[in-house]
């Protein structure tokens, strides 16, 4: 799989509070410093980049995860929902086996 350029990434959307949902109100200061330091406009918009790249078949999380390998794990999944949430990617039922074995959901960009 060929892996995907990400330098010219635009925001997917700029949030008010973009840190909003990455930390609990009672967390400790330094769970909230670091939901601060992450810049979730320019993962997600690496992730809904990844996703386009694989048309019309769509992808599962194993292949996303393939195409950033420098992202970990949880900042690759994490932006699922979001993307969800602002209409940029879609979920179905249909699903493929992953390096599980398990079957994962198929995402497409909307």
């Amino acid at each position: 799989m060929e892996r995907l350029p990400f330098d010219d990434v635009d925001n997917v959307e700029d949030d008010a509070d973009p840190a909003k949902g990455l930390y609990r109100p009672g967390d400790p200061d330094t769970s909230r410093e670091a939901a601060e330091s992450v810049d979730v406009s320019r993962l997600e918009g690496m992730v809904l980049e990844a996703i386009q790249g694989f048309g019309p078949e769509g992808c599962i999380s194993d292949q996303v995860r393939e195409a950033l390998p420098n992202l970990s794990y949880s900042s690759v999944t994490a932006r699922y929902a979001s993307l969800i949430d602002k209409g940029k990617i879609r979920r179905g039922p249909q699903g493929r086996v992953g390096d599980s074995g398990r079957k994962q959901l198929i995402m497409w960009a909307s």
